[in-house]
């Protein structure tokens, strides 16, 4: 690793560090079958773990990491070397976390996990009942998944341990949404003090299309579900993030190209997560109900080809450079709402074009 490609990294941590959060695919396998994943009607597909050896070649650039979000397309609690793969990051300074389905968790596993400090778990729920829940995610069983989370407040407690900090990811369809009430009843009896909202970032069959409550027009009534339930969080102390339902500017999406990566389980390097699918190329994305077919995004592989080059790929760059200039127009356009003077000299207040891979992506129209 260049010296001057970190700076002066290790001379102590009072500067921030270059990346807010690597997302590093540990493995390919998972036990069930989501209804809104996108390799539904792909499930031949080869199931693969990361070996430790390579996961060893990332640790370096961890230094420069701020979270490592251990998860990609599989299940990250079926990877052998999980436990040792968490205390190598936390050697780092990173946070380390992952969200889960929680199927392969045991007692054991589940003290195992307390006891390396993961820094964070997120727990994926499609519906408060037992019949969603388990309709969406196949093979899931919601009783046995809270259970588990029971589990894991006991055992902190036990020990007296803050970590790890629990949340709830939700995926709101229209299916489960009117469950929102119920969900946020059910954390507060878990102990769990935030619950992050989601939507399918990528649609790819035509269940998941019927099942979008976001768009460019409608969506009234999923906006008072909505905030019928952020009222309730409130009044129980809870802390609600929910997506918009309609589309809002977003100069740089939440996956945020500019500070944030995605490693899959073969050591491709992505901007980011859904650029990068475990599906044939070119695979399909529909974007308001139009078909799209998308090829996938990298720019090296971490295990063959050292990250500063990786990082410097002129590619890539050009990538990251449409996101800035997004990034610097949008506040370009929220300086002159302030100053009458630059608003007489305004331009349109449009924003550069995104990257050609993201202009179908839901993400960049801030959901």
């Amino acid at each position: 690793m260049k010296k001057s490609f970190w700076g002066d990294l290790l001379r102590g941590h009072q500067r921030p560090r270059t990346f807010s959060a690597w997302q590093i695919e540990l493995t390919t396998r998972c036990p069930l079958r989501c209804k809104m994943c996108c390799r539904e009607g792909h499930h031949d597909m080869a199931r693969k773990d990361m070996a430790l050896e390579d996961f060893r070649r990332i640790l370096p650039h961890l230094r420069e990491v701020e979270n490592v979000v251990l998860e990609g397309w599989g299940e990250s609690l079926l990877h052998p070397r999980l436990l040792e793969i968490i205390g190598l990051v936390k050697k780092e300074g990173a946070k380390v976390g992952f969200v889960t389905s929680g199927f392969p968790l045991t007692e054991d596993y589940v003290s195992e996990l307390v006891k390396a400090q993961t820094d964070f778990i997120g727990f994926s729920l499609s519906g408060a009942t037992p019949q969603t829940h388990d309709s969406i995610r196949l093979n899931s069983h919601l009783p046995r998944l809270l259970e588990h989370i029971r589990g894991f407040q006991e055992i902190k407690a036990r020990r007296k341990s803050p970590l790890p900090r629990l949340h709830i990811v939700y995926l709101l369809l229209k299916k489960n949404v009117a469950e929102l009430p119920l969900l946020i009843r059910l954390a507060r009896d878990l102990g769990i003090q935030e619950i992050i909202l989601i939507h399918m970032a990528l649609v790819s069959n035509a269940w998941q299309e019927e099942q979008r409550i976001f768009g460019r027009e409608g969506g009234e009534e999923y906006e008072r579900i909505l905030t019928d339930a952020e009222k309730l969080a409130r009044d129980l102390k809870i802390s609600l993030q929910r997506p918009s339902l309609v589309p809002r500017d977003a100069a740089v999406c939440s996956e945020n190209p500019l500070r944030n990566l995605y490693v899959s389980v073969n050591g491709n390097v992505s901007p980011c997560v859904y650029l990068r699918p475990p599906l044939p190329p070119p695979f399909l994305r529909i974007f308001h109900g139009v078909e799209f077919r998308q090829e996938k995004v990298g720019f090296g592989n971490i295990f063959q080809t050292p990250f500063e080059e990786i990082w410097k790929n002129p590619r890539y760059e050009d990538f990251r450079a449409c996101f800035s200039r997004r990034k610097e127009r949008m506040e370009e356009i929220s300086a002159a709402l302030w100053d009458p003077d630059k608003r007489k000299g305004a331009q349109s207040p449009s924003l550069p074009q995104a990257p050609l891979p993201c202009r179908t992506c839901y993400k960049l129209e801030g959901f």
